[in-house]
């Protein structure tokens, strides 16, 4: 049995969707449904059971049953959320607290981190301390539990325990996130509506590392299938621009670009550069190149533009 953890989410459901791809379907998705559409996007994925993050007695499970691994995907992801005590419990504690009943029981653990960690990344983007100094709340909490992971793996812990650093995902079953989805999915909607392509004045100079959900996918299966251990940067290696981006949805939906102010509440927390370090990630072996930020968002507005960008 495989665990995922935030499995209607959307980088979760579509670790769901891979291991299906692979002929995987003996999964155990735990999530909340407070958001009741995220739903659709277990619509179309083979799974064993669903059960509340609230409910599950993680410890008492993994004790009791057969399980090969848990990706564990869930966590609250809002960058401009500031209740820091909801989400270090949320992020941090339940994380260690899943991390450490993994580890006991000798069952693969690999998690999601952020690419904010590293705060403006004026040092550069490497999965070292030095490189580390995050500017939120949430970047934080995901800085602290990969401290934790350190010192785990740094005990000789014998099961996998690996943590992918995603960089700026886009892609299908995103639809929940409301003000977190990625600039394509707002982009698109504006288009469908009829109207201009609004980016923040000054996105030429914006640069991140845009990587396509799928690449994401075969990145978590690789490690797993490889029962690799560490931190790894998950991006492409290729930093490119907010304006790149409305170029290529402007082009396919034929609407033009327009700026808006830069909002005051983000000054000062937004990063400008992100630029994967890879050569960790690929020192291990890894070859698939990577979707360009061309392809990738034209095959995810095929799916918007055929089913609202869900699997089906």
């Amino acid at each position: 049995m495989i665990i995922v953890t935030g499995g209607a989410g959307f980088i979760g459901s579509n670790i769901i969707k891979g291991l299906n791809d692979h002929g995987v379907s003996d999964i155990l998705v735990i999530d909340n449904l407070e958001k009741a559409d995220k739903h659709l996007n277990l619509n179309r994925l083979k799974f064993l059971d669903f059960v509340d993050k609230r409910d599950f007695d993680f410890t008492s499970f993994l004790s009791n049953e057969r399980v090969e691994a848990v990706f564990h995907q869930g966590a609250c992801a809002d960058t401009v959320e500031s209740n820091g005590r909801y989400m270090m419990k949320n992020n941090y504690e339940y994380s260690k607290q899943l991390l450490d009943a993994s580890v006991d029981n000798e069952v693969k653990f690999i998690y999601a981190s952020s690419a904010s960690t590293y705060g403006n990344g004026i040092d550069g983007f490497k999965e070292s301390s030095e490189y580390e100094y995050p500017l939120n709340i949430y970047a934080y909490s995901k800085f602290l539990f990969d401290q934790y992971v350190r010192k785990v793996l740094a005990s000789g812990v014998k099961s996998q325990v690996a943590g992918l650093r995603y960089f700026n995902v886009y892609g299908e079953q995103e639809n929940h996130k409301g003000r977190m989805a990625s600039l394509v999915f707002k982009l698109f909607h504006q288009a469908k509506a009829g109207e201009d392509l609004e980016i923040f004045e000054g996105s030429e100079n914006f640069l991140r590392d845009f990587i396509y959900v799928k690449d994401v996918v075969e990145m978590n299966l690789y490690l797993l299938d490889r029962n690799i251990s560490g931190i790894y940067n998950t991006g492409t290696g290729k930093a490119r621009s907010f304006y790149d981006i409305a170029k290529v949805v402007s082009d396919y939906c034929n609407k033009k670009i327009k700026y808006i102010p830069f909002p005051e509440d983000l000054k000062g927390k937004y990063q400008k550069f992100t630029e994967a370090d890879m050569s960790r990630f690929l020192s291990t072996g890894y070859s698939k190149p990577f979707t360009s930020l061309e392809d990738g968002i034209k095959s995810y507005i095929v799916n918007l533009e055929k089913s609202n960008g869900y699997i089906l």
